[in-house]
């Protein structure tokens, strides 16, 4: 993980990086956690008194959803909580950086090893030239102090762009990698193999273009792409490394030691509709040919996308592999057109979510959810916001409970509103208002308003949001965000909620916006108020989900903040409070890292737990929290309860399936559900035509009664609709990527690759684009774009999403960011 500040920006992507300003983007990365901060003068800071007590009055109710909240257990009070003040005083330690570092960049190595490293970097452009220097700093102790170790790595320029590359797991592996100046023939990387206590250095015989990935499976094994597009391969953890391929364009880590990437036989990854899509299991010594005229493709669960090139270069058609490309389906979507897009939002073994854009610059798509064959589709919502200009959508996983997705609708009226899912795309509502909130000056009745979530379109709007949702899978239930309460999402200043059931409830936790972070696996809540140009000097805390909260005077001497850092996993009981301090003359960095270890000083014990039924909304009926086929309870921290969960605390769950009913169904290929019923409806375009589609190369009639079961539910028995495929014994031509005219070789050359698709292709535009039209488009042509929320595979329940579009082809060093939603734009 990785946060970025710069002058105004917070970026969070996969080292955490400090400099003059703040904005935030979360994404989880599997290897690593760094963050970016960039200095800068904030505006306001707001006091508040030392106790701030939000508790939800238990009989209001609310039309949306009966709900049995997880009790209080406190009153309508907070307790007066003495003496923690000294306790942590004892515990907060602040370490200035003395250095001219206009960014500094944190990188966690390891889980719980409290192996921090900081690098400070400063430039200066000099024409068309940067100069500057860059110090690399150690922490063991989860960064209440650092050591200087610039001389493990000779003094050494690091790139910040993507310049600390940690390996996965607790491999201990850490790969810097410096910027080498004079015209030398190749990069330089320094690599440790202790958490970062030596670095070995290594010149590379190429000049990296994009940061050094390792295998997921193999810390050992690495990637890059060099700057002139061959791809360079090392089996050794950088030690000796060997072209690959030449004139790669993009390429990613496929499951066992297989390695999936594009190129172009011309030698230019300009033309991405002609790109040939390639693998190899065997490390480069053979390759086989998946498909030609590949736009882009992408990974995700088990699922492998191409966007494939047809006709005259004017349509693009999905196909989706299950088998890792030795064979392929066309997926069952509507075409868009040239100005439209396809987005990946979220995938898994069992399904994806896909936003299919609408005609025209609108804002707005559909989304579609698929059988666990990637193939089938059923429309889950529609008009999704999803903007083409800046590519962003609000599309948000709840990683605390299964099945959750929070998002944004484009309205009637133009207004942005949140919905919310328990289903995994099922059936989607607004989120019921917080019971201690009043509707805001957007609501038509006073009464009948509803909670609207600030995720990334506000951010993109430049609203005073400074954080996207916040959620963890080892807090169960818990959801911290920005929102506004009323009909539509307000540019006014948004207030922070909480739920702690999994967005069925919430409560406003703290008034204005707030940075924040959940320690403890839940036990413990931290936030900072965004205060973009006054000094701040005290921190918030909560050890009740957010409905009590404590203010901590940190230091006497104010900083202006610009970043709050934890290690990734929710599992710390450290968080530091990054910002700078001024001086007549400069500025310099400071860390403030408190312990709270001092103030939860009893191990939780059995009756500090509760158990918890999740989904729970009528404890009369028997099938009360069934969700997806199965019910969930959970043993949940007491909100009473002051105890230290652990750093090895794990989530107790015990699972019952469920009987079959409606709810665990989709509406079937060719069918809608209206909004607020329950019933599946044909779609009126539809209506008495035969719903066939090609699979495996043979043309298959489906029988339905209109629903078919969501991917991963597993409920038994019960009601179960009629669903039927039928094998029609007849040859049909909607793969363009047909196995058989492909070619394993270990040599580059597509010549017969090219001669062997030219007639397949011909047959294929014609019959392709005919079935499309008849059974699901309308007649629309196609061009895709992909993107994935591209985050931590454990953090999300998502295994191996990534993004399948990004601009790699003709982006340069500068602006490549492997999992920047920034290099999805077409």
């Amino acid at each position: 993980m990785t946060l970025v500040l710069n002058c105004g920006v917070l970026v969070l992507v996969s080292i955490f990086t400090l400099s003059c300003g703040l904005d935030v983007r979360d994404r989880a990365n599997p290897v690593g956690s760094s963050f970016v901060k960039t200095r800068r003068k904030m505006l306001n800071v707001l006091d508040s008194a030392v106790i701030e007590g939000s508790v939800p009055d238990p009989s209001a109710l609310h039309r949306y959803n009966k709900v049995n909240k997880r009790s209080t257990e406190l009153g309508d009070t907070c307790n007066d909580w003495r003496g923690f003040e000294a306790r942590l005083t004892n515990n907060t330690h602040p370490f200035p950086f003395f250095d001219l570092s206009g960014s500094v960049s944190l990188a966690w190595v390891g889980d719980g090893t409290g192996v921090v490293l900081a690098l400070t970097t400063f430039q200066v452009p000099l024409l068309l030239v940067k100069f500057g220097q860059s110090k690399l700093y150690r922490s063991e102790n989860y960064g209440k102090s650092f050591s200087d170790v610039s001389g493990l790595i000779n003094n050494t320029f690091i790139r910040t762009e993507f310049g600390i590359a940690i390996g996965p797991e607790n491999s201990g592996k850490v790969i810097l990698t410096g910027d080498v100046s004079g015209g030398s023939a190749g990069g330089r990387i320094f690599r440790s193999l202790d958490f970062g206590n030596r670095f070995s250095r290594t010149d590379l015989p190429f000049h990296p273009l994009t940061q050094i990935t390792y295998n997921p499976r193999n810390a050992s094994q690495l990637l890059v792409l060099g700057i002139n597009y061959a791809l360079w391969l090392s089996l050794d953890f950088g030690e000796t490394w060997k072209m690959m391929h030449d004139t790669v364009c993009l390429v990613k880590w496929g499951p066992k030691n297989t390695i999936f990437f594009t190129t172009y036989p011309n030698g230019s990854c300009i033309d991405r509709g002609m790109l040939e899509l390639r693998k190899t299991s065997d490390f480069g010594k053979s390759f086989r040919t998946i498909g030609t005229k590949i736009y882009s493709f992408g990974l995700g669960g088990k699922f492998i996308f191409a966007s494939v090139m047809t006709g005259s270069g004017t349509i693009r058609v999905i196909h989706v592999s299950v088998d890792q490309g030795e064979s392929w389906n066309m997926a069952q979507l509507p075409p868009v057109g040239h100005e439209q897009f396809y987005s990946i939002l979220a995938a898994n073994d069992d399904m994806v979510f896909m936003h299919v854009d609408e005609p025209g610059d609108t804002g707005f798509g559909t989304i579609f959810v698929s059988d666990d064959r990637g193939i089938v589709y059923s429309k889950s919502l529609e008009r999704h916001l999803y903007t083409m200009t800046s590519g962003d959508t609000d599309f948000t996983n709840v990683t605390s409970l299964r099945g959750v997705y929070m998002t944004s609708v484009l309205a009637e009226d133009g207004s942005v509103q949140t919905v919310i899912t328990f289903d995994q795309g099922g059936e989607w509502k607004p989120i019921r208002k917080p019971e201690n909130s009043q509707c805001d000056s957007t609501a038509r009745n006073k009464e009948m308003c509803s909670l609207h979530i600030h995720a990334s379109y506000s951010i993109s709007q430049k609203l005073n949001v400074p954080m996207l949702p916040l959620s963890e899978p080892n807090a169960v239930g818990l959801i911290i965000a920005h929102g506004s309460v009323g009909d539509a999402i307000s540019v006014m200043t948004p207030d922070v909620y909480v739920s702690d059931d999994g967005g069925y409830s919430w409560i406003k936790a703290l008034v204005g916006p707030h940075h924040y972070a959940i320690l403890d696996s839940g036990g413990l809540i931290v936030a900072v108020e965004h205060s973009p140009s006054q000094p701040i000097k005290h921190i918030k805390f909560s050890t009740d989900e957010g409905q009590c909260w404590y203010r901590y005077n940190f230091t006497t001497d104010p900083l202006y903040f610009t970043g709050l850092a934890s290690e990734p996993g929710a599992r710390s009981m450290n968080v530091s409070v990054w910002g700078y301090r001024e001086t007549l003359i400069t500025q310099y960095w400071v860390s403030i890292t408190i312990d709270f270890n001092e103030l939860l000083t009893r191990d939780c014990d059995e009756k500090d737990y509760v158990q918890w039924l999740a989904h729970s909304n009528d404890l009369s009926d028997p099938n009360d929290g069934c969700m997806l086929g199965y019910k969930e309870q959970f043993l949940r921290l007491r909100k009473a309860s002051v105890c230290w969960n652990g750093r090895d605390y794990v989530v107790n769950k015990q699972p019952s399936t469920c009987p079959c009913t409606l709810d665990d169904f989709l509406c079937d290929f060719g069918y809608f559900r209206p909004e607020n019923r329950s019933e599946c409806l044909e779609q009126p375009d539809l209506k008495g035509h035969d719903l066939e589609f090609c699979l495996h190369g043979t043309e298959e009639l489906l029988q339905t009664s209109g629903y078919r079961k969501i991917p991963g539910d597993r409920c038994e028995s019960g009601t179960q609709p009629e669903r039927k495929v039928i094998d029609l014994r007849k040859k049909c031509v909607s793969n363009l990527l047909d196995p058989a005219q492909l070619a394993t070789t270990p040599s580059t050359s597509p010549a017969p690759i090219v001669a062997a698709v030219i007639g397949v292709l011909a047959i294929t535009i014609i019959a392709g684009v005919l079935l499309v039209k008849k059974y699901v488009c309308g007649g629309r042509f196609l061009v895709h774009r992909y993107s994935v929320l591209q985050q931590h595979a454990e953090a999300n329940g998502i295994d191996g999403v990534d993004e399948l579009e990004t601009n790699s082809a003709h982006s340069s060093k500068r602006d490549y960011h492997d999992d920047s939603d920034e290099d999805l734009l077409e």
